[in-house]
C-alpha cells in the first residue's frame, strides 16, 4: 500500500457538523424541536409550485436564477442583479470564504457563533479566530480588538444562533464603520423575518462596500428540506462569488418553490406573528419556572439551567416524553438547551414536561 495523499491544510482540523436529531429509539410520535424548523411548513403556493415543477425533471434548470432573484428583489426591494442564490445560505457562506480567505488569513467568529463559520475557515486553509461575547450578545469591541493585518472576514449571525440575541442597531452600524475596508463583514440573517422591522443588513450593504448579507428559505419559509439561500452585496462582490458557483446549483423545483414562497407575503407574515406570540408565551413560562431565558428575536429560545447536569437531566426528561430539543455544549453553552418555538400544542407540551421536571405547578 502506498502513502495516502494528504488533504489541503486545515481540512483535518474540521470537526464534523452535527445536525439536530429527528428520531428517538422506541418512539414513533416524536416532537422535533431541535432544528428551528417552521412548525407550519411551507405555504400551499410553494408546495403547488414544487409539484408543478416535477413535470420538468428531465430539463436542466436555468443557470442565472433570474425569476427567483427578481421575486426576492421585488419583495425585499433589492437589486436582483446583486443577489446570488445558493444551496442554502451555507453554500453562499462557502463561496465567500473560498473567494476571500486562504492560507495565512484569519477569519473572526464569536464565542457562541454558528458552528459552520470555523468549519468554512478551515476548509479554505484560513485560521478561525474566536472572540468573546458580552452576555451572549456579539461584542463589537472584542471583534475590533481581534482584527489584524491578516483578518479577511468577520462572521456574525444577527439574530444569532443558538442564542437568539440581536446586536443593537447602533452597534451593528459601528462594527461596519470601524472595520477596515479590506475586511469583509458577513451578516448572516437566517432568522431576519422573525425579528420585527429588521432589514437583515440591507442598509449596511447600501452604505458599506465590504458588507454582504445572507438569507435562507429554510426557516420562516419552511423549505429546509429543499436547501435554498441567497446573498446580497455590491455588484463587484457578487461577480466574484458567481465565478465559483456551479452553474446548475439549484434545480427547477427548488427555484419554483422558493419563488412562490417569497411571493406569499401574507403567509410569511402569519408565520412570523404566530411565532412571536408563542415565543413570548414560552419564554414567560420558562422564566416563571426559574429557567433563565434571554429575549429572542428568532424562532427558538435558549433555556439556561443552573448547571450542565441540570440541563442534561432536563433533556433526558424531555426525551422520555418524546420531545427532541438541541443540546448546545458544542457552542460552549453546556448549561443550556435550545428549544424551537413550535405551534400552540408543542409549546404547551414542552412547558408541561419542564414544569414537572422542575417540580412546579
Amino acid at each position: 500500500m502506498g502513502e495516502i495523499i494528504p488533504p489541503q491544510p486545515g481540512i483535518m482540523n474540521i470537526a464534523l457538523y452535527v445536525s439536530g436529531e429527528s428520531q428517538l429509539a422506541g418512539q414513533t410520535e416524536v416532537l422535533k424541536l431541535s432544528a428551528n424548523e417552521n412548525p407550519y411548513g411551507p405555504s400551499e403556493a410553494a408546495k403547488a409550485a414544487y409539484a408543478a415543477a416535477s413535470g420538468e425533471l428531465h430539463r436542466y434548470p436555468a443557470t442565472d436564477h433570474a425569476p427567483l432573484r427578481a421575486a426576492i428583489g421585488e419583495v425585499y426591494r433589492l437589486d436582483p442583479a446583486r443577489i446570488i442564490c445558493g444551496v442554502g445560505s451555507d453554500e453562499v457562506l462557502q463561496f465567500i470564504t473560498q473567494c476571500y480567505a486562504g492560507p495565512g488569513d484569519e477569519v473572526i467568529t464569536t464565542r457562541h457563533g454558528f458552528s459552520m463559520y470555523p468549519i468554512l475557515a478551515h476548509a479554505a486553509g484560513a485560521v478561525p479566530v474566536e472572540v468573546d461575547e458580552a452576555e451572549r450578545v456579539v461584542d463589537v469591541d472584542a471583534i475590533m480588538g481581534a482584527v489584524t493585518p491578516r483578518t479577511r472576514i468577520v462572521f456574525i449571525a444577527n439574530p444569532a444562533n443558538p442564542t437568539g440575541t440581536m446586536l443593537e442597531k447602533g452597534e451593528l452600524q459601528r462594527l461596519a464603520r470601524e472595520l477596515p475596508p479590506s475586511v469583509l463583514l458577513v451578516h448572516d440573517g437566517a432568522y431576519t423575518e422573525y425579528a420585527d422591522g429588521f432589514d437583515g443588513g440591507a442598509a449596511l450593504v447600501a452604505e458599506f462596500p465590504n458588507v454582504i448579507m445572507t438569507r435562507t428559505f429554510s426557516k420562516i419559509y419552511g423549505l429546509g428540506g429543499l436547501r435554498i439561500g441567497w446573498g446580497y452585496a455590491r455588484q463587484e462582490i457578487i461577480d466574484v462569488l458567481n465565478r465559483v458557483r456551479q452553474p446548475f446549483n439549484l434545480s427547477n423545483g427548488q427555484m419554483a418553490a422558493a419563488e412562490a414562497a417569497v411571493r406569499d407575503v401574507e403567509y410569511t407574515r402569519w408565520c412570523a406573528s404566530e411565532n412571536a406570540r408563542w415565543r413570548e408565551w414560552l419564554r414567560a413560562a420558562l422564566v416563571q419556572m426559574g429557567v433563565g431565558c434571554d429575549e429572542s428575536h428568532a424562532n427558538f429560545l435558549l433555556a439556561r439551567f443552573d448547571s450542565p447536569a441540570e440541563a442534561e437531566a432536563c433533556d433526558a426528561a424531555l426525551r422520555a416524553a418524546g420531545i427532541l430539543v438541541r443540546k448546545v455544549g458544542g457552542y460552549q453553552l453546556p448549561d443550556c438547551l435550545r428549544i424551537t418555538v413550535g405551534d400552540e400544542d408543542a409549546c404547551r407540551r414542552i412547558v408541561a414536561v419542564i414544569a414537572k421536571f422542575k417540580g412546579v405547578r
